[in-house]
C-alpha cells in the first residue's frame, strides 16, 4: 500500500470512527468538543486552543462550544492565567454524554490488539502527528509527563514530587501530567520530563 492508500485508510476510519451524524442528540463536531475538553488541561480549554487542535476558524469553534454551553455539557469560567480570557469545563452533563462516545468503538478495537502493535500504533500516530502540525505550522499538542517545559522537584521530607510549568510558571498536580496542553513542546531525547531543579517524573 503507498503513502497515500494509508492516509486515505487513516481517514476513512477517522470517518468511521465518528459515528453516523448525531449521536445522543450531538453531532460530530459536538463531540470533538466534548473530547478535547474532557482531555485539554486548565491552560488549554479556552475557544483558541480548541480551533488549534482542529484546524478550524476561531469563529466556527466559539459556535459550537457557545451551544454546549447553551445545552449545558460545558461551563465557562475566568482563566487561571488571566482573567480577561475564558476558560470551559465539562459539567456532569458533558462527562455524562461522554460514556456514550461514538469514539469507543474504536477504542475497544484498538483495546484488541496485541500489546506490541498497540505501542507501535502509539509511537506511530504520534510521530504522524507532529510531523504534519510542524508541516503546516501548527501547534502539535501533548502531555505535561512528555514535554520540555515540565519541571520537578522532590519536597524536603521526600515522598513524592512537586511539578509545575516552567514556561507558565504555574503548580502542576501529578493528575495534570497527562492532559493535553498547547504549550506542548517535545522534551529533548523524548526523556519524560525535564527537571532544572533536580529529580523527575517516572
Amino acid at each position: 500500500m503507498d503513502n497515500r492508500s494509508i492516509a486515505q485508510s487513516i481517514a476513512q476510519l477517522a470517518r468511521m470512527s465518528a459515528g453516523d451524524g448525531h449521536v445522543c442528540g450531538l453531532t460530530p463536531a459536538q463531540w470533538n468538543t466534548l473530547r478535547f475538553f474532557a482531555r485539554a488541561n486548565r491552560f488549554s480549554r479556552t475557544v483558541s486552543a480548541f480551533a488549534e487542535f482542529h484546524a478550524t476558524t476561531r469563529g466556527t469553534a466559539s459556535q459550537t462550544v457557545k451551544g454546549l454551553v447553551s445545552e449545558g455539557y460545558l461551563t465557562r469560567s475566568p482563566s487561571d492565567l488571566d482573567g480577561r480570557s475564558v476558560r470551559f469545563d465539562l459539567t456532569d452533563k458533558g462527562r455524562s454524554a461522554l460514556d456514550h462516545d461514538p469514539l469507543d468503538a474504536l477504542s475497544e478495537a484498538i483495546g484488541k490488539l496485541a500489546p506490541d502493535v498497540r505501542n507501535q500504533l502509539e509511537t506511530s500516530v504520534k510521530r504522524l502527528t507532529e510531523e504534519v502540525a510542524r508541516t503546516r505550522g501548527k501547534p502539535s499538542f501533548g502531555s505535561c509527563r512528555f514535554c520540555c517545559h515540565l519541571a520537578c522537584a522532590l519536597r524536603k521530607s521526600g515522598g513524592e514530587p512537586s511539578y509545575a510549568c516552567d514556561l507558565l510558571e504555574q503548580p502542576l498536580a501529578a493528575n495534570d501530567l497527562d492532559d493535553l496542553c498547547v504549550n506542548f513542546e517535545t522534551a529533548p531525547s523524548n526523556a519524560t520530563a525535564r527537571s532544572r531543579r533536580g529529580g523527575g517524573p517516572s
